[in-house]
């Protein structure tokens, strides 16, 4: 049934977006890594649909993810030469989803934060076309016109996006052990024993610490096993007296925010965990990505 005209009263066109919107929002942060960026651009995509003659769209709810996604492409091509400049590692801003397991896709593919760090280091293009693939189910032909290019293309741009994910991540555990895993490390961490973060973390793993620029953050990915057991061990005794910890849930995996005396967040602690152990370790502690995430655990 086409849209209403805009002569017509804006309800049903209210309505239809407000429909659309947790997908719409899954498109966009899953494009830029940020959740704030997303909001941007699903309310710059309300605007432009109260503005759209809607008497001949047939299917709003695909004109609206179309508008989403060139936004969100436009938007991510600026924000990755603001992510060059950025002081020290960048992680994605991290969601909350027990309302929202999926963040509005019919699957929860691109939702881990793992996923959206290396989604990051593909071009804007790839990184939409694998998004709508493989996490909204999209068909080839109709992720072609969204991208306004030909379906063989497209199935190139996400079978590279495959191929890349494949290469850098192995296969995640599940739920429970992934849980087990960070509590082990959670542990060690506050203690510093070096004997148990050898246990359980991989030979090759990486801790990410995203500050900022804030002070006592590392700027620099710390790699391998023993420099990161060291570096933690050497972390401990400034970073976690006089603070708490709270189990949550940050892009569909169990995390913990570290909280401190006075009840301000200090850091989310996400890991990424496969069968050989963890493989990854992220630190977000840019208060400007905190805020928002312990906004939504109150909210």
């Amino acid at each position: 049934m086409p849209a209403e005209d805009d002569a017509a009263p804006l309800d049903q066109a209210a309505q239809q977006f407000m429909a659309a919107r947790p997908q719409l929002f899954g498109i966009a942060y899953r494009v830029l890594g940020s959740a704030v960026e997303a909001e941007d651009i699903v309310q710059e995509t309300w605007l432009r649909w109260q503005r759209t003659d809607r008497t001949d769209i047939q299917e709003p709810t695909a004109f609206l993810t179309t508008v989403t996604t060139r936004l969100a492409i436009n938007l991510a091509q600026s924000a990755r030469m603001r992510r060059e400049s950025y002081v020290g590692p960048w992680l994605p801003e991290p969601v909350d989803t027990r309302a929202d397991p999926q963040v509005g896709a019919e699957r929860a593919e691109a939702v881990d934060m793992a996923v959206l760090l290396l989604l990051e280091k593909l071009n804007p293009v790839e990184r939409a076309a694998y998004v709508l693939r493989e996490a909204f189910a999209y068909p080839y032909k109709r992720i072609a016109d969204i991208l306004e290019s030909s379906e063989a293309n497209t199935r190139q741009l996400v079978s590279r996006a495959r191929k890349h994910l494949a290469a850098e991540r192995r296969e995640p555990v599940s739920s429970t052990a992934h849980r087990r895993l960070l509590e082990a490390f959670l542990s060690a961490a506050r203690t510093g024993s070096l004997s148990v973060l050898e246990e359980v973390l991989t030979q090759d793993v990486v801790s990410y610490s995203d500050g900022g620029g804030m002070r006592g953050a590392s700027r620099i990915p710390v790699v391998g096993l023993e420099h990161v057991s060291k570096y933690l061990a050497a972390f401990a005794p400034r970073f976690w007296p006089s603070t708490d910890v709270r189990w949550v849930e940050a892009n569909g995996r169990p995390a913990v925010l570290v909280v401190s005396a006075d009840g301000t967040a200090k850091a989310l602690l996400c890991v990424d965990v496969s069968a050989r152990g963890i493989e990854r370790i992220m630190w977000v502690l840019n208060p400007a990505k905190l805020a928002p995430y312990v906004a939504s655990l109150t909210g």
